[in-house]
C-alpha cells in the first residue's frame, strides 16, 4: 500500500492531523517530542466510482464504496517532530528519518499561525515566522541522504567508474531500501548537473545537490499550513503559497471533532465536504454545540477544514496518480469469485497497460498479450496508456 509521511516541528497539529485523517487514537499533548515511536495508520482518497457510469451495484474488496464515490486506502506514517540537527541526531532525528524510508511523498505540517517556535515550543500566535519553518526539512533530508552515501563515497565512486559499472544502478541499490528507483537516480544526476562519468571527482557540493534533487523526485513535499482558524494564519497561509510549494490550510482539531460527532452519529459528515448536518442536537453538549457552530465558520471561509484535500492534493497533483480498475470479466465487471469493481490501483501517470499487468502480479506482466477497455470493449496494445477511472481486463497466454 502506497505510504505518506506525515513530517514537521513538535507542536504543530501533526498528530492531530494524523488522528483525523485515521480516526487513530495516537497520544497529543502540548510539548515537544508527544511522538516517540511512530504512528501508523490508513486514510483515504476519493474517486468517482465507475459503478455509477455502468449503473450497477458494486462490492469492493481492497476499498469502500459509498454513494458512488470510491475510497482508496493509503497508508499514513507519523513520525517524531523534527528539529533542526535532526541528521546529526538532534531531538529524535536519526529515528524520525530511518521511519520515512518508505514514504512516496512527505506532507509537512506548518503552524501557519507561528504559534510555534523554533524548537517546537508554543509561543503566542504571530510571534514566531512559518517561513522559516518550510525549508529546513529538504535540508535535513538531504544531508541525511548525503550521510548515507558519504561513508566510503570516494571507494564507491572509483570501482563505479573503473569497473566501468553503471552509476545510476548502483546507486539506486545502494538507496533501494528507501524505495528510491533507479529512474529517480538518472533524473536526479541529470537535474543536479553532476558529471555522471566521474562521480570520483564530485565534491562535498556536488553530492548535496544530487541528493538534494534526489529527495525532490523521490519523496516531494508539500505543505499543510495547520491552526488556519487562528486569524494570524491567514496573511501566512498566502505568503507560503508564493514560496512556490504546494500549499493547503488546514485545521486539523476541527476535522478530528467532525469526524469523531460524525462516528458518534450525532452529525452527518463527510471527509472533505463543506459543510455537515446536525443529528442530534439533544446529545450534544453546549461546548460541544459552541464547537461546531466555530467550525461551520471555518468551513465557510475555507471551504473545508483541509485534511481531506491535502492527502488528495498529495496524492493525485504531488504523486501524480491516477486510480485504475481491473476486472477479470469485461462484461460484466467482475473478478473470478464474481466481485464487481472489486479493485482499485493507485498508479502513476503515463503508466502503460502492460507495466499494469506487472503491477497486478509479474506473471501477468511476463504473459501479457493485450488488455481490453470494459467501456469500449476495445483491445488496447501493451503501450496504451492508461486514464484516470478506466476499467481494464488484462488477458494475458495461459499455462504459466
Amino acid at each position: 500500500m502506497l505510504e505518506l509521511g506525515l513530517v514537521g516541528k513538535p507542536n504543530t497539529g501533526k498528530t492531530t492531523f494524523f488522528n483525523a485523517a485515521t480516526l487513530a487514537e495516537a497520544p497529543v499533548a502540548n510539548y515537544p517530542f508527544t511522538t516517540i515511536d511512530a504512528n501508523v495508520g490508513v486514510t483515504s482518497v476519493r474517486s468517482r466510482c465507475p459503478c455509477s457510469d455502468f449503473e450497477l451495484k458494486c462490492n469492493p474488496q481492497n476499498s469502500r464504496c459509498i454513494d458512488a464515490v470510491r475510497y482508496v486506502p493509503v497508508r499514513m506514517i507519523d513520525v517524531a517532530g523534527l528539529v533542526e540537527g535532526a541528521h546529526i541526531g538532534r531531538g529524535l532525528g536519526n529515528k524520525f528519518l530511518d521511519n520515512l524510508r518508505m514514504a512516496a511523498a512527505l506532507i509537512h505540517v506548518i503552524d501557519a499561525a507561528g504559534a510555534t517556535d523554533a524548537e517546537g515550543k508554543p509561543c503566542p500566535p504571530g510571534t514566531h515566522d512559518p517561513m522559516e519553518d518550510k525549508g529546513f526539512l529538504e535540508v535535513e533530508i538531504a544531508l541525511w541522504l548525503r550521510g548515507l552515501l558519504a561513508k566510503d563515497w570516494p571507494k564507491f565512486a572509483r570501482r563505479a567508474k573503473f569497473e566501468e559499472l553503471d552509476l545510476a544502478k548502483l546507486i539506486a541499490e545502494r538507496l533501494s531500501g528507501l524505495g528510491i528507483k533507479e529512474n529517480d537516480v538518472v533524473l536526479a544526476i541529470k537535474q543536479a548537473g553532476v558529471d555522471r562519468s566521474n562521480p570520483d571527482k564530485w565534491s562535498d557540493d556536488d553530492l548535496l545537490r544530487f541528493v538534494s534533487e534526489l529527495r525532490r523526485v523521490s519523496k516531494p513535499i508539500m505543505l499543510a499550513a495547520n491552526k488556519a482558524d487562528l486569524p494570524e494564519a491567514e496573511k501566512n497561509v498566502d505568503r507560503l503559497r508564493k514560496s512556490g510549494y504546494l500549499v493547503v490550510p488546514t485545521c486539523s482539531d476541527a476535522e478530528l471533532l467532525l469526524r469523531r460527532a460524525n462516528g458518534k452519529g450525532f452529525i452527518s459528515y463527510e471527509p472533505g465536504n463543506d459543510d455537515f448536518k446536525v443529528l442530534k442536537p439533544e446529545a450534544i453538549s453546549e461546548p460541544q454545540l459552541r464547537a461546531l457552530e466555530l467550525t461551520s465558520k471555518l468551513l465557510k471561509k475555507w471551504g473545508s477544514t483541509g485534511v481531506q484535500q491535502v492527502i488528495e492534493k498529495a496524492i493525485y497533483e504531488l504523486l501524480q496518480l491516477i486510480v485504475v480498475y481491473p476486472v477479470e470479466d469485461e462484461t460484466k465487471l467482475t473478478d473470478k469469485k464474481g466481485n464487481v469493481l472489486p479493485d482499485a490501483f493507485l498508479v502513476t501517470k503515463g503508466t502503460t497497460a502492460r507495466e499494469f499487468a506487472y503491477i497486478i502480479h509479474s506473471d501477468l506482466g511476463e504473459t501479457f498479450i493485450h488488455a481490453i477497455d470494459a467501456r469500449t470493449k476495445r483491445r488496447l496494445g501493451e503501450e496504451y496508456v492508461l486514464k484516470d477511472r478506466d476499467v481494464i481486463r488484462i488477458v494475458a497466454a495461459k499455462g504459466r
